[in-house]
């Protein structure tokens, strides 16, 4: 039996039995990879936000001897080792997009640069989007680091301060191409300027290939009722509101996985993805350019409310349970 340690998803026998490389199984085991319905065996990467966490430990580190590869634990739990290279309290770290057809980040250098100082301190520099319109968890102004990348990079940046005995660190993350990558990405369109994110909820890329999509598919299919949700917080929740049900990660996929989607199935998540997906029109004159700034209106919970009830009718049989980021139920079409 193999199961993925980032999801719980035991993989059917028929699906190991198909892979033609066994020697991989042993890094879907370990959580680095994912096996599909076809025996191909998709790699993970890591996110911006692992990459500049190992690039922030490793310049601490560099400041007793150069360094080449560093130890992190992941936001899911599992124990990573990145190359990097450092020395004289410089370092850089290239993000391993993993087998992601699309990643428009993959292949990015973050850069570290650390100064020794009283505590600790974290620093965004060039290349660091940062918002231009304030939402309720950024202000304007803010570097656009989420939350569980900012608490992953501290908390690699401290470890490193313990292990070299320091009396603390401030560390400068800079992205050199990210000016030229934010292009590429859907920053503009939610309000970050100058540069890219860091994030990352697992701390791991997902791979995503139509390999990997037929396998989701599969499962849907022979499920009788599914819980589909959106991304890793969602995975977690909706564990959690769903514990004797099996819940599969669709991403923004949402109605193509409806389609195959078999018996009473349920779509969960966070209200961004599932509100776009079940009513395309949603912010159209409200002057909201996302779900999250349009969370904030008092015309937020009337306009989602009529989206659960318009989509009821046109799929009865789909229940839709939305929730905040702390896990709070803010909609349920019953």
């Amino acid at each position: 039996m193999i199961r993925d340690p980032v999801t719980g998803f035991i993989y059917p026998e028929a699906w190991v039995e198909r892979c033609r490389t066994p020697e991989q199984l042993e890094e879907v085991a370990r959580g680095f990879a994912v096996l599909t319905a076809s025996g191909k065996v998709l790699r993970r990467g890591f996110t911006t936000g692992t990459t500049a966490a190992a690039a922030a430990k490793a310049a601490v580190l560099s400041l007793g001897k150069a360094v080449r590869e560093v130890s992190l634990t992941l936001p899911c739990g599992i124990e990573a080792i990145l190359p990097v290279t450092a020395e004289g309290g410089f370092a850089s770290c290239v993000k391993d997009g993993g087998d992601h057809e699309i990643d428009v980040t993959a292949g990015v250098e973050i850069l570290a640069q650390v100064s020794v100082r009283e505590g600790i301190t974290l620093v965004a520099g060039t290349g660091i989007g940062r918002y231009a319109r304030g939402t309720p968890r950024f202000r304007i102004g803010d570097p656009a680091i989420s939350v569980v990348a900012r608490e992953s990079i501290l908390k690699a940046i401290k470890e490193a301060v313990d292990l070299a005995g320091l009396p603390g660190i401030e560390v400068v993350l800079s992205i050199p191409e990210g000016p030229a990558l934010a292009a590429h990405t859907l920053n503009a369109r939610v309000g970050i300027g100058g540069g890219i994110s860091i994030l990352g909820t697992t701390g791991l890329v997902e791979p995503w290939d139509v390999h990997l999509r037929d396998s989701v598919y599969e499962r849907l299919a022979t499920i009788e009722h599914p819980v589909l949700t959106t991304g890793r917080l969602g995975l977690r929740y909706a564990k959690l509101f769903f514990p004797d049900q099996e819940v599969i990660l669709v991403g923004s996929g949402i109605r193509e996985a409806l389609m195959h989607a078999h018996g009473s199935p349920i779509l969960c998540g966070l209200p961004g993805l599932i509100l776009r997906a079940i009513d395309p029109h949603i912010l159209e004159g409200t002057g909201y350019a996302t779900i999250e700034e349009f969370g904030s209106s008092p015309d937020f919970y009337p306009a989602m409310r009529k989206a659960l009830e318009s989509f009821k009718r046109e799929m009865p049989g789909v229940r839709v349970v939305l929730f905040s980021r702390d896990g709070a139920i803010v909609g349920d079409s019953g």
